[in-house]
């Protein structure tokens, strides 16, 4: 455990580095809402920590930059992601968390990749980390937040569908373009939670 948590302490210091102030303390607060969730849920404490640490390691970068950046790596992006490039963060992020950061666990990749559109079938840190990131005690915009909140710690396929369908109605107002992947996940959690 000593390990892990001198980790968290160089990862830390390193985002204080790079993040503004504000995104900063939003990964605190989505690393600390993560572990709150993963106590609840019977998750692992410390990869829920990482993940929520970690999830926007690529926000120090614009839009046109992450594109650029994803091309260097060969990172293939989506027509989706391409029209909505807000969610590319995920996907270098992701990058970044294992080629600069050198983390190797697949769930906690996984997690980072995702957060920004949700996915189809996603595990346990997946939801944590997309729900975490919604209700982190700093956000204040969404309307619902206080109900997300609470049924954060009850059902989290349920949390996933309120959501995402509230994400899509948002997006369908401002005539936004949707990631298809975020439709997908909102059918898939439609099915879950016999909403289909």
């Amino acid at each position: 455990m000593v390990a892990v948590n001198e980790q968290i302490f160089t990862y830390r210091k390193q985002l204080k580095s790079k993040l503004d102030p504000m995104r900063y303390e939003h990964s605190l607060s989505v690393s600390y809402t993560c572990m709150a969730l993963a106590m609840r849920y019977g998750y692992e404490i410390g990869r829920a920590e990482l993940a929520g640490l970690l999830h926007d390691c690529a926000k120090r970068y614009g839009d046109s930059e992450l594109i650029v950046k994803c091309r260097k790596h060969g990172l293939e992006l989506t027509e989706g992601e391409k029209k909505a490039p807000a969610v590319i963060h995920a996907r270098y992020g992701a990058w970044m968390a294992e080629h600069k950061f050198g983390i190797q666990d697949d769930e906690i990749l996984s997690a980072i990749r995702c957060h920004t559109t949700g996915k189809p079938q996603m595990g346990m840190l997946d939801k944590i980390l997309y729900i975490a990131d919604y209700i982190e005690p700093r956000r204040n915009k969404a309307s619902n937040l206080e109900q997300m909140r609470y049924l954060a710690f009850q059902n989290l396929d349920q949390t996933m569908y309120e959501i995402l369908a509230g994400t899509l109605e948002y997006l369908k107002k401002k005539e936004a373009d949707v990631d298809p992947m975020t439709q997908c996940a909102y059918e898939y959690f439609c099915r879950i939670v016999g909403k289909d």
